[in-house]
């Protein structure tokens, strides 16, 4: 992974490194660590939103599945009082004909 235009080291500081050499190079270290430790953790954080965010949908889709099945309950009942109606209507109006 590249952070910026970083030179790569000269054979004189990998041979011969000094102090002022390895405290940059640590504190680079630490930015880098900790950036990755912020990136972690908002990864985190987003992850727990969409975690919750699904836990919500499916709530809501179980709810939407019950509707959808009264729905359904009702629609059938409806439709066989209709057409006990229409019997009922029907023998009425035979009836009403013959006499």
């Amino acid at each position: 992974m590249c952070y910026g235009s970083q030179q790569f080291p000269s054979k004189d500081a990998l041979t011969n490194p000094t102090r002022t050499r390895t405290t940059p190079a640590a504190n680079e270290n630490t930015v880098v660590i900790n950036n990755l430790r912020d990136r972690l953790a908002e990864t985190e954080a987003r992850l727990e939103r969409a975690r919750s965010r699904e836990a919500e949908l499916s709530r809501q889709l179980e709810e939407m599945k019950r509707f959808v099945c009264v729905m359904e309950i009702l629609d059938c009942y409806l439709k066989r009082r209709y057409s006990e109606q229409q019997v009922k209507t029907l023998a009425v109006v035979s009836r009403s004909k013959i006499v």
